[in-house]
């Protein structure tokens, strides 16, 4: 059994077609990651109390943490967590029990935290904070601690949500294609002079 991607009780994630998961990364339980989605070294996706639904062309990148509100007395329903497609999580972004549309980019160690709704089309700063049930509307930059909108996004800005996507994409197909590779071919470092 691979340690990278782990059942936990009746559950074992699934993964679509090409994904590619780092081997430092953790993928457990309840989890669904769409078509063509990368997960950079040092993640953990951790569905063992709810569910993780991630769409297609997603990137979570290095470090990130994903995980859920199991239901209880204090959240009957608990909450899962959902991204749409083509969302790009920065590194260290720690996401909760939250719910993120389509073509949206999360900012390097932004926080996302339980109830909360970013809708399409949104770029989240880096180190930013979204509190328990806040909404994001589309089309905007948010930035700080609780997240706020700063200034509308530009059609440049909103093209930049494929391309990022498409850019992981092709920087995944890479490093499977690398590890499809024999083994030891090209992995010898170079010699010293």
């Amino acid at each position: 059994m691979s340690h990278t991607i782990r059942p936990f009780q009746q559950h074992w994630p699934q993964l679509g077609e090409t994904v590619f998961v780092d081997p430092s990364a953790v993928v457990i339980g309840d989890v669904v990651l769409g078509d063509d989605c990368s997960v950079w070294p040092m993640v953990v996706i951790r569905g063992d109390m709810h569910r993780i639904r991630i769409g297609q062309r997603c990137s979570i990148q290095d470090g990130s943490i994903l995980h859920i509100t199991h239901a209880g007395p204090f959240d009957p329903d608990g909450f899962p967590l959902t991204l749409g497609d083509d969302v790009t999580v920065g590194h260290q972004a720690t996401l909760h029990g939250c719910t993120i549309g389509n073509e949206v980019l999360i900012g390097m160690g932004a926080i996302v935290m339980d109830g909360a709704v970013i809708e399409s089309q949104v770029v989240l700063g880096a180190g930013s904070l979204v509190p328990p049930g806040k909404r994001l509307q589309s089309g905007y930059l948010y930035v700080g601690r609780p997240a706020q909108a700063m200034r509308a996004l530009n059609e440049k800005e909103r093209s930049y949500f494929r391309y990022t996507a498409a850019n992981y994409v092709k920087l995944k197909n890479t490093h499977i294609a690398q590890q499809d590779q024999s083994p030891g071919a090209g992995t010898e470092p170079p010699e010293r002079l």
